[in-house]
C-alpha cells in the first residue's frame, strides 16, 4: 500500500473536521481540551506567563483551528479526572495514557506520542536495570492511578507494589528514607525529581513505553474520526515529530501508526 500523501491526509483530516461541527461535538461553541497535569510530557504551564505548552497543547490547538473554533485548554490532576471530564461532557477530548482498564468509558484515537517510563533509586542501590527492579523484599513505587502504577501491579511477581500520591516532596521522602526502593514514572517526572532529590540516578533502560492518546465521549464516530485523521495528518507533515522536539520533554517520542494495543504494559 502506498504511503498517504500530505494532500489525500489533509483531505481526509477537512472531512473528518466537517462531520465533527455537522454532528456538533463542540455544542459549547469552543473546543473544551482537557490534559493531565501530572504528566510533562503532555504539557506543562509557564508559571510566569500561564501559557500551556507541550505536544498536547499543540495538538489541542491544531484541531481548534481545523474546526475553526476557540480553544479551553484546561489541566486535570489525574487520569481519571480526565477520562470523567469528556465521559461526562465537561470536555469535548482529553489527552491521557492509553490502559486496557479506561477502555470502555470514552473512545480512544490512534497513538500520537511514546513516553518512556524508568526508575528513580538511590546512588547506592543495588539496583542498576530494570532487570533488578522484581526482586524479593524490594518495595517499587508508582503514583496512584499513574499507567506505571497498574503496570506494576500486573507484572511484578516477587516485588511489593506500593501506590503513592502524587507529591514529589513525600515521594523525595519516601525514597531517600528507605521506605521505597524504586519510583516507577515517566522518564521526564523522573528526571524533575531527581533535581530535587540529592543522591539518586535514573534507570539508563526502559521499563515500557506508555501510549498517549486523545480521548472523546463513546458514542460520537465523528469525533473520533476527526482526531484520528488529525494525527494521521500532522505524523505524515512533520508537525508532530517538531512539537514533539519542540517540547523538549525526555523519553518522548512520535508514535508510529498502528492499533494503540502494541503498546503499553508488557504484563
Amino acid at each position: 500500500m502506498k504511503p498517504m500523501s500530505l494532500i489525500t491526509a489533509g483531505f481526509l483530516c477537512a472531512s473528518a473536521a466537517g462531520a465533527w461541527a455537522q454532528a456538533d461535538s463542540a455544542p459549547s461553541g469552543t473546543l473544551r481540551a482537557v490534559y493531565l497535569a501530572s504528566n510533562p510530557a503532555q504539557a506543562v504551564r509557564d508559571s510566569a506567563t500561564g501559557e500551556v505548552r507541550g505536544a498536547s497543547a499543540d495538538l489541542a490547538r491544531e484541531l481548534a483551528k481545523r474546526l475553526n473554533k476557540p480553544l479551553d485548554l484546561k489541566a486535570a490532576p489525574s487520569p481519571p479526572a480526565v477520562i470523567e471530564a469528556v465521559k461526562n461532557g465537561q470536555a469535548d477530548i482529553g489527552f491521557v495514557a492509553y490502559e486496557a482498564t479506561r477502555v470502555g468509558t470514552v473512545e480512544f484515537s490512534q497513538t500520537y506520542m511514546l513516553v518512556q517510563q524508568s526508575f528513580l533509586v538511590l546512588n547506592d542501590s543495588p539496583i542498576r536495570n530494570v532487570a533488578d527492579i522484581d526482586r524479593a523484599g524490594q518495595k517499587i513505587a508508582g503514583t496512584i492511578n499513574d499507567s506505571s502504577t497498574l503496570c506494576l501491579k500486573r507484572v511484578l511477581k516477587q516485588a511489593t507494589p506500593v501506590e503513592l500520591e502524587n507529591n514529589p516532596e513525600l515521594i523525595g521522602k519516601a525514597l531517600t528514607g528507605r521506605e521505597i526502593d524504586a519510583l516507577a514514572a515517566s522518564r521526564q517526572r523522573l528526571t524533575n525529581l531527581a533535581k530535587t532529590v540529592p543522591g539518586t540516578r535514573l534507570l539508563s533502560d526502559t521499563f515500557f513505553y506508555v501510549p498517549q492518546n486523545i480521548v472523546v465521549p463513546m458514542g460520537k464516530p465523528e469525533a473520533l474520526a476527526a482526531v484520528n485523521a488529525l494525527i494521521d495528518e500532522v505524523r505524515a507533515s512533520g508537525f508532530l515529530r517538531e512539537a514533539i522536539a519542540k517540547a523538549a520533554a525526555v523519553g518522548t517520542e512520535p508514535a508510529p501508526a498502528g492499533p494503540v494495543s502494541r503498546y503499553g504494559c508488557p504484563g
